[in-house]
């Protein structure tokens, strides 16, 4: 089976990609193949094989990322769903490393894998990504059985106008825009980090 829908990722234009404002990022519908993303909704890792991540401090005051984080490497995947196993090393091919490299306009790309389970009441408050990191494509699991969009827990994307330093710790308050990445359904998010766009 295949995980990747290619025919969707690779119609995405860079340079249009490249020229969104405040930085670069896209919303894409249906970048897993039907019968992919059905497979891995069936197949999620149990909640047991993620470390509770709550209450630690992060740099410059910001408040703490309250989630349960499950980190990828080679010797935890005979844990891992086989499905899951597989969008990996898709995720890992030359044609996926590609299609990244020609989006973020880079010569190459490293790439880390992990699934954040974020529960009620929680939340992921504003940031700048570490400064290593080039950018994202998150894949969202929620479905219409088991989500409510109106409960939120979108990623959002923030301008802040040029106005806040990185090293700080502003509210969601702050910004003045935000633009919401869809999360129902087989819905992703591809992004540069602020620093890169």
């Amino acid at each position: 089976m295949e995980y990747l829908n290619y025919a969707t990722l690779e119609s995405i234009d860079p340079g249009a990609y490249r020229s969104t404002r405040p930085f670069p990022w896209i919303g894409v519908e249906g970048a897993l193949t039907d019968a992919g993303y059905r497979e891995l909704l069936a197949t999620l890792p149990p909640l047991d094989l993620f470390e509770k991540d709550f209450g630690y401090q992060r740099k410059h005051g910001q408040q703490s990322h309250d989630r349960y984080a499950l980190n990828w490497s080679p010797d935890r995947e005979p844990e891992l769903p086989e499905p899951w196993v597989a969008l990996i090393h898709e995720c890992l091919s030359p044609r996926y490393r590609e299609f990244l490299c020609r989006l973020y306009d880079a010569p190459a790309c490293t790439l880390r894998f992990h699934w954040h389970f974020t529960p009620r009441g929680c939340s992921v408050s504003p940031h700048c990504d570490s400064p290593e990191k080039l950018g994202s494509h998150i894949f969202y699991l929620n479905t219409e059985e088991d989500w409510d969009p109106s409960w939120g827990g979108e990623t959002l994307i923030l301008d802040d106008g040029g106005r806040i330093h990185r090293h700080s710790a502003p509210g969601f308050s702050d910004f003045a825009n935000a633009f919401r990445g869809r999360s129902l359904g087989n819905q992703s998010l591809l992004f540069t980090s602020a620093r890169h766009g």
